[in-house]
């Protein structure tokens, strides 16, 4: 099976282009290398160069290159820059799916795989886990793209046949174990990122954004998966999809919850470094708690997590940004 993979160029999407050829499918990646870089995509793939709203050149490639199935990456991912750029994020993320569903449907392809996110409910379940059927409510225009695009997807099911799975990630953290791969993006807002930048003198220091959340020690609890065990799940869906699957949402989590105060004190521990800490007030359009029920994709998927560990997602984070 030949599988188009947007944004296969970034971060999570490079990790999963490793994992789908090690599983045996062949993988165009379809990047404009804005956000994503050459060198993070394997060997073995083949990169084209194109905007995932460019509708002619996407459809173009499908053709070209007889693909199968799309997993669609491609997307703007920053909470605060979001709220600052509404309508580059509406222009990109939303208006960006509108267009590959219209590609996918004009080439008869009919398994999509989307990078969704937890930040499609804001802070609807902030007692407890959240589950697929938790309310919705983003509060920041980064979750609403991605809810929009999740409504574009269900709706072009009846119609024309695609069937999707829609995986909400919670905090995608961590590099490969093998040390081959990890988190290239300048200038990223990720906390275990920049705690391990910390560490190794490339920041000054870390901020805390805010401190009275009602959480246990007042600041933002998350649920962080490791990004090699995300890779996978999105191998596995497109089995789950090939295999007659219906279309699907999914919540990408270990279920258990970290504050920022706990990451902190974790990478301090795994570099032996203790660095600057800032206290800062809250930022526009953070949760005080994500964490996710992963009962469904753990039951659908026959899937058993090989890194829940946040020692180890600190540890690997680290030993990749001192390399």
């Amino acid at each position: 099976m030949q599988v188009l993979v947007t944004g296969g160029a970034g971060y999570i999407g490079s990790h999963t282009v490793q994992k789908l050829l090690d599983a045996g499918y062949g993988v165009v990646v379809y990047d404009n290398i804005t956000t994503g870089f050459r060198e993070a995509i394997p060997t073995g793939a083949e990169l084209v160069m194109g905007d995932v709203r460019d509708k002619l050149m996407l459809s173009r490639v499908m053709k070209d290159k007889k693909i199968s199935a799309v997993v669609h990456f491609a997307a703007k991912l920053i909470v605060p820059e979001s709220v600052e750029k509404p309508l580059d994020y509406y222009e990109n993320n939303t208006a960006g799916v509108l267009t590959l569903a219209q590609a996918c449907i004009e080439n008869g392809v009919k398994k999509v795989v989307f990078s969704s996110t937890a930040a499609v409910y804001g802070d609807a379940s902030v007692s407890g886990l959240i589950t697929e059927q938790s309310p919705t409510g983003p509060l920041n225009p980064y979750g609403q793209s991605k809810l929009m695009s999740e409504n574009v997807l269900r709706d072009c099911e009846a119609p024309h046949g695609l069937k999707s799975v829609c995986l909400r990630y919670f905090n995608v953290a961590g590099a490969s174990v093998s040390g081959n791969n990890g988190q290239r993006t300048k200038n990223a807002t990720h906390l275990i990122k920049v705690a391990s930048e910390a560490a190794c003198g490339k920041r000054e220091s870390v901020g805390i954004f805010g401190t009275d959340y009602s959480t246990p020690d007042g600041t933002g609890v998350r649920d962080y998966i490791h990004v090699e065990d995300l890779a996978d799940l999105h191998v596995l869906a497109l089995k789950y999809l090939s295999d007659g699957g219906s279309s699907q949402i999914f919540n990408c989590g270990y279920g258990r919850g970290f504050s920022v105060r706990d990451v902190i004190d974790t990478v301090r521990k795994v570099s032996g470094v203790n660095f600057k800490v800032i206290e800062q007030p809250r930022r526009a359009g953070d949760a005080a708690q994500l964490v996710a029920d992963s009962s469904k994709i753990r039951k659908a998927f026959a899937w058993t997590p090989k890194y829940d560990n946040l020692e180890l997602i600190c540890r690997t984070a680290y030993e990749w940004e001192k390399r």
